[in-house]
């Protein structure tokens, strides 16, 4: 166990506790509405995090890889109390690894543990951020949890995975003085200006 680990984990802790806020903030009503994330709407959006995500990152901090071409887990309308179970389990999981122990990663490459958590704090940032911005309930994220992701993200997002028919819109363009929400929101394709329709 590392002091960097710790930090890691601490980051990771943050990032779970922030877009479980949000994801309680959700009412059943809002289901349909739409999302910055491409097509998905809140309802697909919550179970693409609660029943998709939250599995496949406890699979990846036992060390084995996950399938993401496996449907997400059944999502009821307790999605709040799902959200919780399942972040708990993939929390407890982190502070039970050997995080320093070497495991596959991109390319092939060994790396740490630990590493792997990282794509998890800013998956969890961003789409706290979408399902934040389509409920009404702003897009403020935890700036220190929005810097890392948003650094993590300048680092593995490549041009080759941009595009129309690949997971990452391109970037839209966003002041260096933005606040660090609204980069890591532009970076991985959002315009942090998006309302939902019919906003004011």
């Amino acid at each position: 166990m590392t002091i960097v680990s710790e930090d890691t984990l601490m980051l990771l802790e943050r990032a779970v506790l922030q877009t479980g806020r949000i994801v309680s903030g959700v009412e059943p009503g809002q289901t349909s509405l739409p999302t910055p994330c491409g097509n998905w709407d809140v309802g697909r959006l919550l179970q693409h995090v609660v029943g998709q995500d939250l599995h496949n990152f406890t699979v990846a901090a036992r060390g084995e890889t996950p399938d993401w071409a496996e449907p997400p887990q059944a999502l009821g309308n307790a999605w709040s109390v799902d959200y919780q179970e399942r972040a708990q389990r993939l929390l407890s999981t982190w502070r039970e690894a050997d995080r320093d122990v070497e495991v596959a990663g991109p390319g092939g490459r060994l790396a740490p543990l630990i590493d792997r958590a990282d794509q998890q704090i800013t998956e969890l940032s961003v789409h706290a951020w979408d399902l934040a911005r389509a409920t009404g309930q702003g897009s403020h994220l935890d700036p220190e949890v929005a810097a890392y992701a948003l650094a993590w993200g300048q680092r593995m997002l490549q041009p080759a995975f941009r595009g129309a028919d690949k997971a990452f819109g391109p970037e839209v363009s966003v002041p260096d003085g933005a606040p660090v929400q609204d980069r890591l929101a532009g970076w991985f394709g959002r315009d942090p200006a998006w309302q939902p329709p019919d906003a004011p």
